[in-house]
């Protein structure tokens, strides 16, 4: 089944449940399914594993991540650098700080693309700017570049840059996701802490 197709399942899914949560739908002021199938079929609002692991890696504070996995999940593993907004609690207003930004690109990712997209769309009819998803999220992550190696005798200039910046990005993953819990935990409270100071204070 080609990605137009699984698309336009998960758009009219996802349509007939917002018909059965009149609590977003009076939040949001909804463009129509159509226009929303015809932007997010547009490559512009993706980001590939290759541009988040260089970014990583240049520490590109012009991109936040944003897991919406589970808090269980995402203190397992998570992208370095990322924050936690589980998909089930998007709609939550103290949220609304991060998703909402005018200069930061916040790129949105789960274990695969249906999470995020429709995280996407949610965000996108909420009114909120410079959201992005990850293609292919975790799953596509491990695939270039946690399982990335060298393979044959030759590599281009290129070639050979964008395996060194996988690797760098495979070396913060590892030991970012190896720290102990403890550390895990003050790591990612000193994160949420820095991001509410910089969206103007904490309450």
């Amino acid at each position: 089944m080609s990605f137009r197709v699984k698309f336009s399942i998960m758009i009219i899914v996802l349509g007939g449940m917002l018909v059965f949560l009149p609590s977003i739908q009076n939040k949001i002021n909804e463009p129509k399914l159509s226009e929303l199938f015809e932007v997010s079929t547009i490559s512009n609002i993706y980001f590939s594993v290759d541009q988040i692991a260089k970014s990583m890696v240049r520490e590109d504070t012009s991109i936040l991540l944003i897991d919406l996995r589970s808090p269980e999940e995402y203190k397992a593993f998570n992208l370095p650098g990322s924050i936690n907004i589980p998909y089930n609690d998007l709609l939550n207003r103290d949220w609304q700080g991060y998703l909402n930004q005018k200069s930061i690109k916040n790129v949105l990712y789960s274990n695969g693309d249906f999470t995020s997209t429709s995280a996407w769309i949610i965000v996108t009819r909420l009114g909120y700017e410079n959201n992005f998803i990850l293609k292919g999220g975790l799953n596509e992550w491990y695939n270039t570049v946690m399982e990335s190696k060298f393979e044959g005798r030759k590599i281009t200039a290129k070639e050979n840059a964008l395996f060194e910046t996988r690797t760098k990005a495979k070396i913060l993953f590892t030991e970012m996701n190896s720290l102990p819990d403890s550390l895990k935990v003050k790591f990612i409270a000193a994160k949420r802490l820095k991001e509410q100071q910089l969206d103007g204070g904490c309450n």
